[in-house]
């Protein structure tokens, strides 16, 4: 899987995205990871890349040349036009069911807004989404952009276990609910234990003990999950 990034921060996007799983989907292959500076695109000598917004107001605006130019570079590169995501709070908001979607196109491209945002018409003329991580607004969309590429990445066949990806928080395919407790050695520590019915082995027992615990976890912490996922 191809992902590229155009933003004006790249080490924010790149040091993150070095170690772990993605670092390890990098070097061997599963994912081509190319972070661009947008300025590489600006034309004048000190490498403006936003203005003023019209109409007024506070703050700057980024200039649609630049990112458009180097989406085009891109797509030249690439072959083909990727699928296109801008980074920005007023986005859809990003969830399990987006990052699957996601992890099965072979070339992403995304956009990091900064400042007050993007000029429109980068996303008219690019086809792009607008894309939000949550409701709250980050000084850039860098940290964004590398949220959804970890949360793609490790659904690409071969860079996870796909049992390890089976029956996680938030998946469609666990009606959506929070991941159940989970427990290691020892079985007992500072005086709390392990469930007994995970020492049990048996497996039928086990896995209504983890969906039990998977809904009363839901309903504790997402509550609005169970309405979507089970209404009454």
């Amino acid at each position: 899987m191809r992902i590229d990034v155009l933003t004006l921060f790249p080490a924010m996007v790149d040091a993150p995205l070095s170690v772990s799983i993605v670092g390890r989907a990098r070097s061997t292959g599963a994912l081509d990871l190319r972070v661009h500076d947008i300025r590489t695109w600006t034309e004048d000598v000190h490498r403006t890349a936003d203005d003023t917004p019209y109409g007024g107001g506070a703050g700057m605006v980024m200039k649609a040349d630049p990112i458009v130019r180097g989406a085009e570079a891109i797509a030249t590169d690439a072959g083909s036009p990727p699928v296109t995501i801008i980074l920005s709070a007023s986005g859809r908001s990003f969830d399990q069911t987006m990052a699957h979607q996601l992890s099965e196109e072979p070339h992403l491209l995304l956009i990091c807004g900064h400042y007050e945002g993007i000029d429109d018409r980068v996303r008219q003329l690019l086809g792009a989404t607008e894309v939000s991580i949550g409701d709250y607004v980050l000084t850039g969309g860098e940290l964004a952009a590398a949220v959804v590429i970890d949360a793609v990445t490790r659904l690409v066949p071969g860079v996870i276990k796909a049992e390890s990806i089976a029956q996680e928080s938030h998946d469609p395919a666990n009606a959506g609910l929070l991941e159940f407790p989970q427990y290691t050695r020892p079985a007992e520590y500072r005086g709390l234990a392990v469930p007994d019915v995970l020492l049990s082995g048996n497996h039928k027992a086990i896995a209504a003990w983890r969906h039990e615990q998977a809904i009363a976890k839901t309903r504790a912490n997402r509550p609005d999950l169970l309405k979507k996922h089970q209404p009454d």
